[in-house]
């Protein structure tokens, strides 16, 4: 059964064991289920967040908290979405790894969580920015920040200061950024956000009476917005194009295949140079982001060799 990026830390079972000597307060969540194994309740948010809280601890060494009511995230999945860009970034720079000092990263829509930056600074030395709408979110994820001294001057949060736009007002004229990534609101409205998230609390309690809450799911900026992630992508898509000479990769989760044939057309109206898909699976769940860069292969190379000479 296919798995997670082979560099992925989280591959194997939790150890409990450990996760709770780096963090005590989880063991209240851990039980033996009917298979004789330690495990959690993952439909509660509550056991997620600890979860979460513990992994971060004993893997990152990042001590985290989120308010109530945003977006917790399975960190396995989020980790990685980092190593296979990781992947991506190895494929234009001739098979070899790039130096993660010299890598800029900018994470669309960076959320209270910070997930990204995180792990993508924790495992590879990437600097990030990290670009937010809501206050919320941008107060936590700086406080994330200074409260670990191993993130300070790595990941610079930037407030987006206008809700039409995702690269614009981020961006700078004379930026050189690596690649860009972005977990996009999937849903178009919060009646379709509430439905997915009842199906997810559903599925993860095995059917059992659950108290549906958006609790579990996240704010209206985390999970919808108009037209769901075919416009949000969309847009992105179309505005890239005025900052192709500034990022190399731009990419973006997609969690509906269905949407991919009209991504694809979006994409080839805007005529990159190399377009790609990479699927993702973790256990019985398969996600994918697609990636595009207007530089040709001999451009992508020079890019690397040229941040190399700095």
């Amino acid at each position: 059964m296919k798995t997670l990026h082979p560099k992925n830390i989280h591959n194997t079972r939790y150890d409990f064991k450990k996760l709770i000597e780096s963090l005590p307060e989880l063991k209240q969540y851990v039980e033996v289920n009917k298979y004789g194994d330690e495990s959690i309740d993952f439909s509660s948010n509550d056991a997620v967040m600890m979860l979460n809280k513990a992994l971060l601890k004993y893997f990152y060494q990042i001590e985290w908290q989120i308010p109530q009511k945003y977006l917790c995230p399975p960190i396995p999945g989020r980790v990685d979405y980092i190593h296979y860009i990781a992947d991506v970034l190895t494929s234009s720079n001739d098979g070899v790894l790039p130096d993660g000092k010299l890598i800029k990263a900018l994470d669309i829509g960076v959320g209270a969580n910070c997930i990204y930056p995180i792990v993508g600074n924790r495992s590879y030395g990437w600097k990030f920015i990290g670009s937010e709408i809501d206050e919320v979110s941008i107060q936590n994820a700086q406080k994330i920040i200074t409260s670990n001294k191993v993130l300070e001057n790595k990941i610079n949060i930037v407030k987006q200061t206008s809700k039409e736009n995702i690269f614009e007002n981020i961006i700078e004229k004379n930026d050189k950024i690596d690649f860009t990534m972005c977990n996009p609101p999937f849903h178009s409205s919060k009646k379709e956000a509430k439905e997915g998230t009842k199906r997810k609390i559903l599925n993860l309690s095995k059917g059992k009476n659950k108290k549906i809450s958006l609790n579990f799911g996240g704010q209206h900026n985390e999970l919808w917005c108009k037209g769901g992630e075919i416009e949000f992508i969309s847009k992105m898509i179309e505005e890239s194009t005025l900052y192709k000479n500034n990022c190399l990769w731009f990419t973006s989760l997609v969690s509906k295949k269905d949407n991919l044939e009209t991504l694809y057309q979006e994409l080839k109206k805007q005529s990159p140079k190399e377009m790609r898909t990479i699927e993702m699976i973790h256990g019985q769940k398969q996600t994918r982001f697609i990636a595009w860069t207007f530089f040709t292969k001999e451009e992508q190379l020079d890019w690397f060799e040229n941040k190399g000479k700095k």
